[in-house]
């Protein structure tokens, strides 16, 4: 899943919580919120059949197969995948559209290096002992190795960490609490010509080669190392030399979202709901994201037969989420102060199908320590969810806020956001064993960017489960955002949103 938002990726910013307008016209007659009691009443869950979603997936499969193998930006294969989308959403009485944007890409050119050359010579793989992060500057480098307070988890965070390092040397830090771009920054102003960042093993799964971005385009190489790599260079001594090369450049870009909305509903209270359509070149994405986007295309085309509501719903298909969120984010960006402040939510359904799967509802409550503290209201979406399963007798589990989907872009924009997820790169407990079966010690998603996410690896269980839950968001709240956003829109409240995670790649 994902780098940096369009003209160049940037840090998180700092975002007023809105409330957006609510129904005051509708108060004053008395209309108010239908009670979680009143969920088996709602529609659309009936009518959004997993056969029907089932049948999108399987076309999209068939356009990968036919495409080179994947829907990935800049392919075939995501254009016509678009195409079918467009075709659907038009037949249903949509009108789409293409919404465009341009973006700076990173790309690495060629396999990046890393090797200490002194006191004794060692080599080290890539994706096996370091990755090189993304929007790192290009450059080969042989130089000293100079550890940076390396034994701290706020090394190479202050400018004075650097004090009389040597100019043209190669930084070695700690992975620890400032950003990887503050360590860059701070490295490339002391005069390194290169950083190496490696990983602090705070927990097993902080152990190997760091999978992170500098978000901005760096002045120097930098590399995320593994933690046995960072012990190696740290105790090499006095005579550690290295040698990073990494062959990267910045090029503009372009690619498109697809927009469509409901004839009817108020133009100020915009309910969006959102998928990538992209996959990563390595497969056709059946899980990452045809299941997403197959439910809400077809939540998209049985919304017309509700009639007329009262809020807007938007259906928003992603590009190049995989390379960073980019599309969610340039959308997002692109919007006036009034067009954001004319959407109430933000519903995001990013994996609903993954084969060893749970039931996961965004923690808009803010209660788990991986989560940033979500915008107002969000807490109110989290609940609808979690009613409704519990109104089924199903468990479900909140997961993180963690900035690696495409509400990312909303939140910082102040917009309360939740949605569904069913588990990627993440272990099954024994506990949630007995939950929703599986099989305990496993990913959520075994095959997660990898040629095997493909139809035949999809629970279907999982997506008729997760995608009723997501009709009933979206009729509920196409009904009444009332928990969400109240009467009166404010601007009262601020909170900076600081993201640890943009995509799959760390920010720290």
């Amino acid at each position: 899943m994902r780098t940096a938002s369009g003209r160049s990726p940037r840090p998180a910013h700092k975002a007023k919580r809105r409330l957006a307008v609510g129904l005051a016209a509708a108060m004053a007659f008395g209309v108010g919120f239908a009670p979680a009691a009143q969920a088996d009443d709602g529609r659309l869950p009936r009518l959004v059949k997993t056969d029907n979603i089932r049948a999108h997936m399987e076309n999209l499969q068939t356009i990968a197969d036919y495409n080179g193998g994947n829907r990935a930006h800049g392919t075939p294969g995501y254009d016509v995948a678009a195409m079918y989308v467009i075709d659907q959403l038009e037949r249903a009485g949509y009108e789409p559209v293409k919404n465009t944007y341009e973006f700076d890409a990173w790309v690495e050119n060629s396999t990046a290096e890393l090797a200490q050359t002194a006191p004794e010579a060692r080599d080290f793989a890539h994706g096996d002992d370091f990755i090189t992060m993304s929007y790192s500057g290009a450059g080969d480098v042989t130089a000293p190795g100079v550890p940076v307070d390396a034994d701290s988890a706020d090394s190479g965070c202050e400018p004075g960490d650097f004090a009389d390092f040597p100019d043209g040397a190669i930084a070695v830090v700690q992975r620890g609490t400032c950003t990887f771009e503050q360590k860059a920054v701070n490295a490339a102003d002391a005069g390194a010509a290169a950083v190496v960042i490696f990983n602090h093993g705070a927990t097993e799964g902080d152990t190997g080669p760091i999978n992170g971005t500098v978000a901005n385009l760096s002045a120097i190489p930098v590399v995320g190392a593994s933690v046995a790599v960072g012990e190696a260079l740290t105790s090499a001594g006095d005579d550690l030399e290295l040698h990073v090369k990494v062959d990267s450049e910045v090029r503009t870009e372009s690619s498109y979202n697809i927009i469509a909305e409901t004839r009817h509903g108020r133009d100020d209270n915009v309910v969006v709901v959102g998928a990538h359509l992209d996959s990563v070149e390595e497969g056709s994405g059946m899980n990452d994201n045809a299941s997403g986007s197959a439910a809400v295309l077809e939540t998209a085309k049985q919304m017309r037969k509700l009639g007329r509501i009262n809020n807007t719903v938007r259906f928003a298909f992603w590009g190049t989420e995989e390379q960073g969120l980019i599309g969610s984010t340039e959308y997002v960006e692109g919007l006036s102060e009034a067009e954001r402040d004319e959407i109430a939510l933000y519903l995001n359904f990013d994996m609903i199908g993954s084969p060893n799967f749970g039931r996961f509802v965004y923690d808009g409550r803010g209660e788990l320590p991986g989560s940033i503290a979500p915008p107002s209201g969000s807490g109110a979406i989290q609940k609808v969810f979690e009613d409704h399963f519990a109104g089924r007798g199903l468990v479900s589990e909140p997961t993180e806020f963690s900035g690696r989907s495409d509400y990312s872009a909303f939140m910082e924009a102040g917009i309360a956001s939740g949605g569904l997820f069913s588990g990627g790169d993440g272990t099954k407990t024994e506990e949630q064993v007995e939950y929703y079966g599986g099989t305990a010690g496993e990913d959520y998603d075994p095959n997660y960017h990898t040629a095997a996410d493909d139809l035949d690896n999809i629970n279907w269980d999982s997506v008729d489960q997760l995608s009723d839950a997501m009709a009933h968001s979206v009729e509920t709240f196409a009904d009444s955002t009332l928990p969400v956003n109240g009467v009166l829109r404010t601007q009262e409240a601020q909170q900076e949103i600081a993201f640890d995670r943009q995509a799959d790649r760390w920010l720290r």
